[in-house]
Parts: structure tokens; C-alpha cells; sequence
């Protein structure tokens, strides 16, 4: 997901409908996908492919027919018309009945079953004053046997679905009511099975019903819907869920622990659904740094004071396995890059990052295609080194997008320098000449190595040196730092009593800084 600044907006969230699958216990299922506002909604109402069979347009909303119109009221279910309704000499028995389908509603029927799910293509919801209603002799819990004599007993769902549209205007229908199959039309759909994260009450703004409603939707779970708040979600491809065709695409929820996956009829129309999505997430980005700000208050965010930038990035996992990515939400501020696991809800998460990183000591060292990039030269990855007393620390993130990863790179290497001219001067302590000293480098003025002041008296002064006195700088990556300012007396060795990687790794800030403020890069 693409890193947001703090301020400002984006124009109109991209409104996209049409029909997907969703895998729920590790089989797909045919769904409606509506995205518009800050929600994705996923309808597992029957398959309505058109107003042929259904009762439905072609667009998902309910055609009015005669009577009803095409609200819940109208609609005959295993609820609304229970097996003890249903006369007991029709059960088990062969029944035709002539359907005459009309021009809005078609035959007014939703089906379920099929061979893949195991069950004969059973009536699972009747519309009332639609054709199928009118004949008063079709039930829901019925089986389609067959349609127009085209037999149906081992048809699958998309196969009956396209019978149903072929029949013509006049549909002689072969049923048998089947009493044991009321608890499988009764069963919500699969949609219903979609687990998706509660945030917690006391979140304020994030997850308080009376500050954001949005954050309720999560909750609104009706047998045949789900709707999925945006907000903060991870949308990606190639993480959790192989895809060879390059047709899936995955949203992952702010807490880190649902995962919806969606898959798509081809490549072109599961990219299209994924600008779509991933636009409309972007979109929220700014109003939720507005109001983590707001949560946060004056205590700032982990030792920082504002957020400049956050998003969700793939982190590559150490280790032999190329293909093994995971989320983190990284989280920008004024002088240090944040690592989380999942999106902080309660304040004091916030304090709690899983990695703190310095921008100071922070560098930029890769851009472009990754090679453990599930498609390398299409996922876009970035590396940064960090500069630890125990060494240097190594991540390689995977972006979503081009877009995405110039946001980023640009945000680091901006973070970088920013941080240098607002930290200005970092001291160390350190041994020179096996005499106890102070090496200060300052933004502005260069390198200078003083004695440690001893029993109140003022440190004495043993060089100085300006940024463009300094012809090379190493290590041995363990406590040593050597300087070479071409002096006569050759380079200074200091002992840093520590690793010195966070002292390279500013040095080399503090002069990218200076060297970028001088327009002489790009």
C-alpha cells in the first residue's frame, strides 16, 4: 500500500461492482463485489446471473415484480416458509410445473447446490408476485430435476444457472420437494463464514462506534453479506496464496489476522480490481494520520512527536525461502523508521514497535526490481541498512505498486536528511591515544575530538576537522573507527568502545544531507 503524506487528500474513490469468487474453507465461491466509500461489500446472495432465472438484475439489485418489490419482506426463504408449511403428499414425489417467465424478474428464483457441492440444484429463495411465485406450486426446498427435459440431476451450479437462462419464455420445470435438504437452504452463505477483525470499543476514532461508524461495518454480517471496512486494510497479491494465473488478489485485515482472498475470471480484471481496491485504501490514508494524531495527543508516538508517513509493506523473511514475504506496517516520523506487526489500536500500542530504527543512522541502499520478488521486475522492493551496536541491521520491503515504491524511497531518503538537520550534532564517548576522549560530529561545523573534562575542569580541544577535510572512513566492524583527514600524522584511530556502525552510518547521513542541500544530486 502506498505511503500517504500526513496532510492533504486524494479525489474520488474508484466505484467498481461485478462478480468474483471468495475462498472460505478452502473452496471458492461465487460472490458480488461492490466497492464504493470506504467499503468492499461481498454478497453471497445465489448466483444472479441476469434476470433469467432469479429474480435479480444483472447488476445485483432486486428486479420489483407485481407485487413485492425486491426488499427481504418480498422474498420467500426456508425461514419465511418453513418444511411443516409444505404439504405432506407432494414430498419425495415428481412434480412438473409451467413457469411462464416474465420481462422483469425473469423466473423470480435464487438456486444452491450443484455436483460440486455434493447436493442436487435446490430453490433456496422465491420472489414474491414473480413468476415462480405465481404458479403456487413450487416450494422453497424443491430440487431441480430438470428443465425443458434438459436433465439436471448432475448438473453443477453453472450448468443449471445456464440452463435456467436458455429455457425461453416458457419453462416446464421437473421438481421434487426434498424435506432433508431444508437445513442446507437454510444455511447462510459461505460469505457468512468470512472472519474479520472487531477493533476493541475503548479505541478511540479507530474503532469507536460513536466517532466512526465505518468501523462498525465489520460487524454487519448478514447471512448472504459481509462488508469489509478499508480503512487500514493491506491489499496484496502473491503473499498467502499461490497464483500462478496471476488472478487473486488478498486483504488483509489491520489486526493482522484475517485474511479475505478474492479471485477473479482472468488477469486484466483482477489487476482492474486491485487499482481499485488498493486506490480506495490509499484514500483513507491521511484521514487515519489525522487521527492517530488525535488519539496520540501531545505524547507523540514512541519518543517521536508526529507521524510523517505510514503503510503497509511485504517484508522479506530471512531465510533459504525466496517467496516468503510478511506484512508489517511501517510508520515514518520526524527521526525514526517504526516496525509493526499489525495496526496499533490502543494508544499504548503505539509506544510498542517490534523495530525502532534511527532515520540518522538509517540509509537507503536498494531500489527496483527484487530478486526473492515472487515476479521479479514487476514486485517493486526497496532494502534499508541500519547501523545497531550489535551490527548492521538489513530489511528488504516489497511494494504494491511504481507508485508506491517512489513514495517510499523518496519518504526514507527525505526522513534521512531531515533527521540530520533536526538532531544537528550526536556525541560519542571513545579512546585516542590511550587517553579517554569525545568525538562530537556536527551537521554543520564537522568532526571534533576533545578530552573528557576531569574533576571540573574544561575539555581540551585535540582536532578539528570540516566535512571537506576528510578524505576516508572505515572500520573493522567491531569498535574501531578510523578517520583519514590527510593530515601528516596519517588517519586517527578511535575506539569506540562499541560496535561503530551507527557512527559510520550517521557520518554518511550528516554528508548526504549537506552534499543534497547543495543541489549536487538530483
Amino acid at each position: 500500500m502506498a505511503v500517504a503524506a500526513a496532510g492533504g487528500g486524494g479525489g474520488g474513490r474508484a466505484q467498481r461492482s461485478g462478480w468474483l469468487e471468495v475462498l472460505v474453507r478452502e473452496r471458492w465461491h461465487k460472490v458480488l463485489a461492490n466497492l464504493g466509500g470506504e467499503a468492499l461489500v461481498l454478497s453471497g446472495e445465489e448466483r444472479p446471473d441476469g434476470a433469467a432465472h432469479n429474480g435479480l438484475g444483472g447488476d445485483g439489485t432486486a428486479c420489483r415484480g407485481a407485487e413485492g418489490g425486491g426488499g427481504p419482506a418480498a422474498v420467500r426463504t426456508a425461514f419465511t416458509d418453513p418444511p411443516e408449511q409444505v404439504p405432506e403428499a407432494i414430498s419425495n414425489k415428481k412434480r412438473c410445473v409451467k413457469v411462464l417467465k416474465q420481462e422483469l424478474g425473469g423466473l423470480g428464483i435464487s438456486i444452491k447446490g450443484g455436483k460440486e457441492n455434493k447436493m442436487p440444484i435446490l430453490i433456496s429463495k422465491i420472489f414474491k408476485g414473480l413468476a415462480a411465485d405465481q404458479t403456487q406450486a413450487l416450494y422453497v426446498g424443491d430440487a431441480i430435476l430438470a428443465v425443458n427435459g434438459t436433465d439436471l440431476r448432475d448438473a453443477t451450479h453453472d450448468e443449471a444457472v445456464q440452463a435456467l437462462k436458455r429455457a425461453g419464455k416458457e419453462v416446464l420445470l421437473e421438481v421434487k420437494y426434498m424435506r432433508e435438504a431444508t437445513p442446507y437452504v437454510k444455511k447462510g452463505s459461505p460469505v457468512s463464514e468470512i472472519g474479520w477483525e472487531t477493533p476493541p470499543p475503548e479505541s478511540p476514532r479507530l474503532g469507536c462506534a460513536s466517532a466512526d461508524p465505518m468501523s462498525q461495518l465489520s460487524l454487519s454480517i448478514h447471512r448472504d453479506r459481509k462488508t469489509i471496512p478499508l480503512k487500514m486494510c493491506y491489499v496484496t497479491r502473491n503473499m498467502t496464496v499461490s497464483d500462478p494465473e496471476n488472478r487473486i488478489i488478498e486483504v488483509h485485515s489491520p489486526d493482522a489476522k484475517h485474511t479475505v482472498v478474492l479471485r477473479s475470471k482472468d488477469s486484466a480484471t483482477a489487476q482492474a480490481w486491485f487499482n481499485a481496491i488498493h486506490s480506495s485504501v490509499n484514500e483513507l490514508i491521511p484521514r487515519v494520520i489525522a487521527e492517530v494524531r488525535d488519539q496520540l495527543g501531545k505524547t507523540g508516538i514512541a519518543g517521536s512527536r508526529e507521524i510523517r508517513h505510514l503503510g503497509w509493506l511485504a517484508e522479506k523473511v530471512p531465510g533459504d525461502n525466496e517467496k516468503h514475504w510478511k506484512p508489517v506496517l511501517v510508520v515514518l516520523t520526524e527521526k525514526d523508521l517504526l516496525i509493526y506487526e499489525s495496526m496499533p489500536r490502543m494508544k499504548e500500542a503505539w509506544f510498542s514497535p517490534v523495530h525502532t530504527y534511527p532515520l540518522l543512522a538509517t540509509r537507503l541502499v536498494h531500489s527496483g526490481p527484487g530478486k526473492g520478488s515472487p515476479k521479479s521486475g514487476v514486485d517493486l522492493s526497496f532494502a534499508t541498512r541500519t547501523g545497531t551496536r550489535q551490527g548492521i541491521e538489513t530489511h528488504l520491503f516489497r511494494t504494491e505498486t511504481s507508485r508506491d515504491l517512489s513514495l517510499w524511497t523518496r519518504s526514507v531518503v527525505q526522513g534521512c536528511h531531515n533527521s540530520a538537520e533536526l538532531i544537528t550534532e550526536i556525541t560519542t564517548s571513545c579512546t585516542y591515544k590511550s587517553q579517554e576522549c569525545r568525538l562530537t560530529i556536527h551537521y554543520e561545523h564537522g568532526f571534533s575530538l576533545t578530552t573528557e573534562p576531569q574533576d571540573g575542569a574544561f575539555s581540551k580541544t585535540i582536532a578539528q576537522y570540516p566535512y571537506e577535510k576528510l578524505k576516508m572512513s572505515s572500520d573493522d566492524g567491531i569498535r574501531m573507527l578510523y578517520l583519514d583527514f590527510g593530515e601528516k600524522d596519517g588517519e586517527i584511530q578511535l575506539d569506540l568502545h562499541s560496535c561503530p556502525k551507527p557512527i559510520v552510518f550517521i557520518i554518511h547521513s550528516f554528508l548526504s544531507a549537506k552534499i543534497t542541500r547543495l543541489g549536487l544530486v538530483a
